[in-house]
């Protein structure tokens, strides 16, 4: 915190915010002086060197101490109004005053320096961890399918092999399928670059969540989803002014996750419905659930549930969290009962409604 402010304040405003807060703290202690004797006054003058310490850079906190000690020694110690100090316990004190002073501020940055170092490092370390993990997720995700392409390409093109209808029908269909992969992991590539670089931004507008979940599935079957897939939507449901890519792309990766983590023979249900303002979305699955200890941890960047041997970079469920957030609202991952998952979606969001004259108003979110 400290250094996030050094960060933010210039060299010359922490000079100055210097001299105003110890002029500060030292006019009010004048003020009470009657009530507190010299000495007092310097120990809160060190508690106010020690605030600055922590706070401010180098040179403005050496600044503070050198001002703190001709403060304390011209208008406190006795006789005041003068820097002449009389008594040798006075000097003594003063010049420990200033010694502490000094030795406060250098160790206070030291010290800042050292834990500078310390997130330095770690950064670093986690930096180097993440693109140990991002190739390692990548090498077997995008070289898998390329593979695909390219030999199915070569075989294709081979002048020495006869290929039948159906054999060339087989190839296309492998480049298809390798392709829809490729673009999917490069689509949420994209998708988490935009989270991280923080300038994402829904752009809303009214749109049909029965036509948005429909397309959403439709993308799915394409990719020979093998689990059966049931919708239930009120046809009753009002439009939603929503960003429609975000929303379709977080139902899109909810069930290409249970698509890729469910046996070949579950059931997907999906939910709709709509409470006051806020769209909820329910995405369900009869398959294994996940273990109780890894639920808190599915939707951190690429991270797998252990033990598992399918495909994926784990970037789906991040990139469901964070383009459910950047609309304002949320994902809840549960285990059901006695087997599979449930991942609920809660968005707040304007919405339409028809009334007895089958007249068009919205009612805005509160």
């Amino acid at each position: 915190m400290p250094d996030l402010f050094i960060n933010k304040v210039s060299r010359p405003k922490q000079f100055l915010l210097t001299i105003l807060l110890v002029c500060s703290v030292a006019s009010v202690c004048y003020i009470f002086s009657a009530f507190m004797g010299y000495k007092v006054v310097a120990l809160v003058l060190l508690l106010t060197m020690s605030v600055i310490a922590i706070s401010f850079d180098i040179l403005p906190v050496l600044f503070a101490a050198l001002m703190s000690a001709l403060i304390w020694n011209f208008f406190f110690i006795p006789p005041r109004f003068t820097l002449h100090v009389w008594a040798t316990e006075d000097v003594i004190l003063f010049i420990m005053y200033f010694v502490i002073a000094l030795i406060n501020a250098v160790l206070t940055y030291k010290i800042r320096q050292v834990e500078k170092e310390a997130r330095k490092k770690e950064a670093r370390a986690n930096t180097i961890k993440l693109y140990n993990t991002l190739l390692n997720s990548l090498s077997h995700e995008l070289r898998t399918p390329i593979a695909t392409i390219v030999g199915a390409t070569d075989t294709l093109q081979s002048s020495n092999l006869h290929l039948s209808a159906e054999d060339k029908g087989i190839l296309l269909a492998e480049i298809s399928k390798a392709s829809f992969r490729l673009n999917q992991q490069v689509e949420n590539l994209l998708s988490m670059s935009r989270l991280e670089s923080g300038f994402l931004q829904p752009k809303k507008d009214w749109c049909d969540i029965n036509e948005v979940v429909y397309h959403a599935v439709n993308r799915i079957e394409e990719n020979k989803c093998t689990q059966a897939i049931t919708v239930e939507i009120n046809p009753e449901l009002p439009l939603f002014k929503l960003d429609k890519g975000m929303l379709e792309q977080v139902i899109y990766n909810l069930l290409s996750n249970a698509c890729l983590y469910t046996p070949w023979n579950s059931t997907i249900y999906i939910v709709a419905q709509c409470h006051a303002d806020i769209l909820e979305i329910v995405i369900e699955d009869n398959g294994k659930g996940f273990p109780a200890e890894e639920i808190e941890k599915v939707f951190n960047k690429f991270y797998r549930l252990k033990n598992t041997q399918t495909g994926g970079t784990g970037l789906g469920l991040s990139i469901v969290k964070g383009f459910t957030e950047a609309m304002g609202g949320a994902v809840r991952l549960d285990n059901v009962q006695p087997n599979g998952a449930r991942f609920t979606i809660t968005i707040p969001a304007e919405t339409t409604q028809v009334n007895k004259n089958d007249e068009l108003w919205l009612r805005r979110k509160f």
